[in-house]
């Protein structure tokens, strides 16, 4: 099929079976997100804020869109506002890629870097503190807020959602990563509806405090956060499982090595709850499992697939000199 533009290629992303060593109790499906135009999940949230936004009179030609975001939700936004003819600005910190940094520079209308820690160590309250001051001094903008905008679940729910569900028969379980919400709250809503005995598994990290735990420095983006995201609240999970940043990187690895499957970091940590919860459970009948990769690997290629980042950051961690 020829599409006018590569950004009309939105969604109807590809699903494999997975067959994991020491998980054939299982029927394991993976939807791969990173198939999208701009390389990750969030290109769907991003088109679908920006439409709701200019159908409801709040953003024109002459807004000014502003968004906190390091990552893909960044890369998406400055992709999609380009395409519909917007002012982009990016709020970013200095955790930032430097692949991540280069295509927003590239793509943005301007990229603002923050580079005070907050409170809590890291960079997202002073990042939103500096959203809300840009959004005083800027008349006519206007902040897309993913993390608040009920635009951003609902784009799951009524696409990836929509997907998932039309691509398979059944789902007993699904198993989400969890950082701005809207992928879990809105693929929770869409699924619970469809299949109501699906168990909803969120997947967070260790030094998250989206679920309670206590902050800590994170190093591998696009899992988890330094706040709770209101848009949570209407999520519909039954179980939340949390993992550490050894084991997602170990899971990354595998994928790539056992199942020629090059995924980002948040999509190892999925994969790593998956291993653990059902390690040695039996059932009459194995149930569906589904997973969302997110993003594809290659914006963590000087981090994850880096061992010298590895042994940087996680030296604490011996067993990462192992892979």
């Amino acid at each position: 099929m020829i599409y006018p533009k590569i950004l009309d290629k939105l969604g109807d992303t590809p699903m494999v079976k997975i067959e994991p060593k020491g998980l054939d109790n299982i029927n394991l499906y993976a939807k791969l997100e990173g198939y999208n135009p701009m390389g990750s999940v969030k290109d769907r949230a991003a088109a679908y804020m920006l439409k709701k936004g200019i159908e409801s009179g709040k953003i024109n030609k002459d807004t000014i869109v502003i968004e906190s975001s390091s990552g893909n939700l960044g890369i998406a936004l400055s992709a999609y506002c380009k395409e519909f003819g917007l002012k982009f600005y990016c709020v970013v910190d200095p955790h930032i890629s430097l692949i991540n940094e280069y295509i927003i520079k590239t793509l943005s209308t301007k990229m603002i870097k923050v580079t005070e820690l907050d409170e809590n160590g890291g960079y997202l309250l002073n990042r939103i503190k500096k959203v809300q001051k840009l959004l005083k001094e800027i008349p006519n903008s206007y902040w897309i807020n993913q993390y608040g905008n009920p635009y951003n679940p609902e784009a799951y729910k009524e696409t990836l959602g929509k997907e998932i569900c039309d691509e398979l028969n059944n789902i007993d379980y699904i198993f989400l990563g969890v950082s701005s919400g809207g992928t879990v709250t809105g693929l929770s809503q869409k699924i619970k509806e469809i299949f109501p005995k699906v168990k909803v598994v969120a997947v967070d990290i260790i030094g998250s405090v989206i679920f309670g735990g206590v902050p800590k420095k994170r190093y591998i983006p696009g899992i988890g956060s330094s706040i709770v995201p209101t848009v949570l609240k209407n999520a519909k999970i039954d179980e939340v499982l949390t993992v550490d940043e050894v084991s997602t990187i170990r899971m990354c690895h595998e994928l790539l090595k056992d199942h020629n499957l090059f995924v980002g970091g948040s999509s190892g940590s999925v994969f790593s709850a998956v291993k653990k919860y059902f390690k040695n459970k039996k059932f009459k009948k194995k149930p569906t499992v589904v997973v969302v990769f997110a993003d594809k690997g290659d914006r963590y290629i000087n981090t994850v697939y880096n061992k010298n980042w590895c042994d940087s950051f996680l030296q604490k961690y011996s067993e990462i000199k192992q892979l």
